[in-house]
């Protein structure tokens, strides 16, 4: 399918509002597409945000809960955090699912990019599949409490369809995963 690769937006000025080690928010003055003048903000991440499934020979996977600050609520979640981009991205699901879960694994393919919420920020997330499992332990870092769920995959699959993990990552990583069995790639 054939789309326009001009952008038709154009900026007029810009500002930086807000900026910290993981983010940045920009406001801009534009004209926007239809030629009104108008404003967009832009929250820029700093990082790669990095989510891993992993699966045992059984399938079983593992999530995560903590509390999430932003969300004031508990939420369950794959393996996830944010990767350097001057780090290749397998580098850093390695230290996250080791980090989170004690896990290794000797196999990994990554299924999926997504662009996590494009209409006000640039966040890009790589997510993989981890196969092949040896237990460590696990080595979180000191803002993380979480608790590790050893849960059949099916489980975790029922949970999104119910409701109870809303997390984007999570959502679109099983998803994924989800249509690769059906596909028999798994």
């Amino acid at each position: 399918m054939q789309h326009p690769e001009e952008n038709p937006w154009q900026i007029t000025s810009e500002k930086t509002v807000y900026d910290n080690p993981w983010i940045g928010v920009t406001e801009y003055q534009v004209i926007n597409p239809s030629g009104n003048p108008g404003i967009y903000g832009k929250v820029h991440f700093k990082n790669l945000a990095i989510g891993v499934v992993p699966l045992d020979a059984e399938m079983n996977t593992y999530i995560i809960g903590q509390y999430r600050f932003v969300l004031n609520q508990y939420s369950w979640e794959i393996p996830e955090g944010g990767g350097a981009f001057n780090d290749h991205p397998l580098e850093s699901a390695k230290r996250e699912l080791l980090e989170e879960t004690g896990l290794k694994a000797s196999r990994w393919t990554e299924v999926q990019r997504m662009h996590l919420s494009n209409s006000v920020t640039d966040e890009l997330s790589i997510i993989y599949l981890a196969q092949d499992l040896q237990q460590f332990e696990p080595e979180p870092e000191d803002t993380e409490q979480l608790m590790i769920k050893k849960v059949p995959f099916d489980e975790v699959y029922r949970m999104i369809c119910d409701g109870e993990i809303t997390d984007s990552v999570t959502v679109g990583a099983v998803l994924k995963i989800r249509l690769m069995q059906l596909e028999g790639r798994i």
